[in-house]
């Protein structure tokens, strides 16, 4: 069977719904492919958020930006030769497509207070540059709703209720205004009787899957077909091989080809679940199982590129992030929990090498550093105290106070060592424990101070604001993310180095069509995970991902005019 249309878009994240959107608003006639039975991708179970530099939100939070900062800060972040023309491209427009999705979709975003950018060390870093898109009510979807990928229970609370982020934020400091808005969001869950009588989806959609569901809402509106359980088997290629024409795909059953009569657009990710792929590109050791990313992404997209004659640049390159794995449960992102008061992470000597409350990323980074000098930091462990358990939500755990341990299920006990005395944790974990010891008494020590001498935990506003802030002592130096580890029964967590994606892929130019040996293939465009990230892996601030996917999907569908 063939079939034609303007624009194909292979893959159904937010990169690719908002070139669908902006491609259908030209006139164009666009189809979308998705390999999976759930449309969103790794987009619908991310925070969400987009990292866009001088956006007309910041106003509201009374920030200024300026291009020249935000290049120079994207040029700092960068873990490679960063590339200029699409830095450039990308701090010029934009703040141009943030307004185009709020006047011409449905999808609204909002800033987030006091957010700031992760590497506030480098110049030109600022606060107010990510954007949350805000909730969505799902059942404006219709029966188009039961296909967005479904949550990552990390992402709701109890697995069930969705939460945004600047509810989390607050629900995190706790006191009153934390209880009023857990009672609100539950209130809300369980009243929505005929959502129940359904299932368990909270209709209100948040985070990442507000932000899909919004486009996907956009695309309805427009007539654009998004082709379920469609996995692209190749690309089209002229017979003299110079440009690319269409898709191959299996869809029902049958092999369907789908021309494009102006380009093809791969946004089908990265390659964090190719397990050959990643032994090949990413630092030892790596294992898939240590991915949070959705289980398709398996680097179709940059291999059917590459047979296109695509370059590739950045390969070695992901998004990092401390991950806790287990047999018998998800991996789950450590995303936050690290910047509270009352842990700390060590290696397999029992030492500290890290700032734990830095962005996760860097972190990650961290981990293969230590580990390439000690050989033993991948795992490493989180430890934390009777009180840290109490009051803390950490992975999978939810607070003690609320969910204690006799009452967890055994998959979940299972992801954490627990003794009565810090001589057994280290024993259960295999850590010396005079080496641990020590470590533990001089953060006791520096939490006392409220200025970590080695790793300077909480001394910037980044750590500070994933923090405790009812905690420290304003008499003499509060530090909202230090305290001692010093309470029985005591805890240990594995963390691996896992992922939310890779980030190195097909090399691409301003407008996001391939470059090959012998410039751009005609025909063919690449965006978000499945091309080269225009830092070389250096992680801006949250929504670096999304940012330049949103963006470079609406410029790929802007030069089709």
């Amino acid at each position: 069977m063939v079939e034609e249309c303007d624009l194909v878009v292979v893959g159904s994240g937010a990169g690719g719904l908002t070139a669908a959107c902006r491609a259908a608003d030209l006139g164009l006639s666009v189809v979308v492919v998705e390999k999976s039975d759930h449309y969103g991708g790794t987009s619908a179970v991310s925070g969400g958020t987009v990292w866009i530099p001088n956006n007309h939100h910041m106003a509201d939070l009374g920030e200024e930006d300026d291009p020249e900062s935000a290049l120079a800060y994207l040029r700092a972040c960068s873990l490679g030769a960063v590339n200029k023309e699409l830095t450039s491209r990308y701090v010029e427009s934009a703040p141009d497509v943030i307004r185009y999705l709020e006047s011409e979709t449905r999808v609204r975003f909002r800033a987030l207070m006091e957010y700031p950018d992760y590497l506030q060390h480098l110049p030109g870093a600022r606060t107010g540059r990510t954007l949350e898109p805000i909730p969505f009510d799902g059942t404006s979807l219709g029966d188009d709703l039961p296909a967005l990928r479904p949550n990552l229970p990390a992402n709701l609370i109890l697995g069930r209720v969705a939460i945004s982020a600047i509810e989390a934020r607050q629900v995190l400091a706790g006191g009153a205004k934390a209880w009023w808005i857990l009672a609100q969001l539950f209130g809300r869950y369980f009243m929505d009787l005929s959502s129940r009588w359904r299932g368990r989806r909270d209709r209100r959609l948040t985070l990442g899957a507000a932000l899909v569901g919004a486009l996907r809402g956009s695309l309805r509106d427009r007539g654009v077909p998004v082709l379920l359980s469609a996995p692209m088997q190749d690309l089209v290629v002229s017979s003299d091989g110079t440009r690319v024409e269409g898709v191959r795909v299996t869809h029902g059953g049958e092999s369907r080809q789908i021309m494009a009569k102006r380009a093809v657009l791969l946004a089908c990710g990265g390659f964090e679940h190719n397990p050959e792929m990643r032994s090949e590109h990413l630092p030892a050791p790596t294992d898939t199982r240590w991915s949070v990313a959705p289980g398709g992404n398996t680097g179709d997209g940059i291999q059917a590129g590459q047979r296109a004659g695509g370059r590739t640049a950045a390969m070695s390159a992901a998004w990092f992030t401390p991950a806790v794995a287990a047999a018998t449960e998800s991996p789950r992102a450590i995303f936050c929990e690290r910047a509270l008061p009352g842990c700390v992470v060590v290696n397999g000597r029992g030492e500290r090498f890290v700032n734990e409350a830095a962005p996760y990323n860097q972190f990650v980074l961290e981990m293969y550093e230590n580990h390439r000098v000690t050989q033993c930091s991948i795992p490493a462990w989180m430890i934390f105290d009777a009180r840290f358990r109490r009051k803390y939500p950490c992975g999978p755990l939810l607070p003690g106070t609320f969910v204690p341990d006799r009452v967890l299920p055994a998959r979940v006990r299972d992801l954490f060592v627990r003794a009565e005395d810090l001589p057994g944790l280290a024993r259960k974990i295999g850590v010396p424990y005079e080496n641990l010891s020590q470590t533990l008494r001089r953060f006791a020590g520096y939490a006392e101070s409220g200025v970590d001498e080695e790793f300077g935990k909480g001394n910037n506003v980044f750590d500070a604001y994933y923090g405790d802030p009812r905690y420290g002592d304003p008499r003499r130096s509060p530090n909202p993310c230090l305290g001692p580890v010093e309470e029985p029964p005591f805890y240990a967590m594995q963390i691996q180095a896992g992922d939310i994606g890779t980030c190195g892929g097909l090399e691409t130019n301003s407008n996001g069509q391939v470059l090959g040996e012998d410039g751009a293939i005609p025909g063919l465009y690449a965006i978000g995970n499945t091309a080269a990230s225009m830092t070389q892996g250096g992680y801006p601030g949250a929504g670096g991902t999304l940012g330049p996917a949103i963006l470079f999907g609406f410029l790929a569908a802007e030069a089709l005019r």
